[in-house]
């Protein structure tokens, strides 16, 4: 085996192989939140924990005329809703975070799936700290204030339709 092959071998990886596959489900391992003021440059936040639901359900718009015998309603707009991350408390994430806490400013928010499924949103947040107890870990709360969002994009790349934006 000569040299050139070794290396070209070693280059040539099958980077497939490195791939989540979803097709039987999917684990949170590897979630990640994300926070940009301008939706291209992202930054970690935090060491999430748990991400809450992500969505919102549709009101109900009653269209029910007097010479109807039954209740008709049609789908309406979409509620946006606080969503809470829990995060673990680490002093440097932790500050991050805190910095723009409250600021009442608008920051693009992205959650990443391992898969890499990702679901956008836009809003301010603001941080609560978790109540401590014995041979506990320390943690707070990310709330977001949900302005528009959120919006999925699916694993491949091919942006799923909001129906309801």
């Amino acid at each position: 085996m000569t040299k050139g092959k070794l290396y070209s071998d070693l280059l040539n990886l099958d980077l497939q192989r490195f791939a989540v596959d979803s097709t039987e489900g999917l684990v949170g391992t590897g979630t990640k939140l994300e926070r940009s003021t301008d939706g291209t440059t992202w930054e970690e936040i935090a060491d999430i924990k748990t991400v809450p639901e992500l969505g919102g359900d549709t009101e109900k718009v009653d269209v029910t005329t007097l010479a109807d015998d039954r209740r008709k309603q049609v789908e309406g707009i979409q509620n946006a809703s606080n969503v809470q991350f829990q995060a673990v408390y680490k002093g440097a994430s932790f500050a991050k975070a805190l910095k723009q806490a409250g600021d009442r400013k608008q920051y693009q928010w992205r959650v990443t799936y391992p898969d890499g499924m990702t679901a956008t949103m836009r809003g301010s947040y603001n941080i609560k700290f978790a109540s401590v107890a014995v041979n506990g870990a320390l943690g707070y709360t990310i709330t977001i204030t949900v302005s528009d969002g959120p919006h999925f994009t699916a694993a491949d790349g091919d942006s799923a339709t909001d129906t309801h934006e």
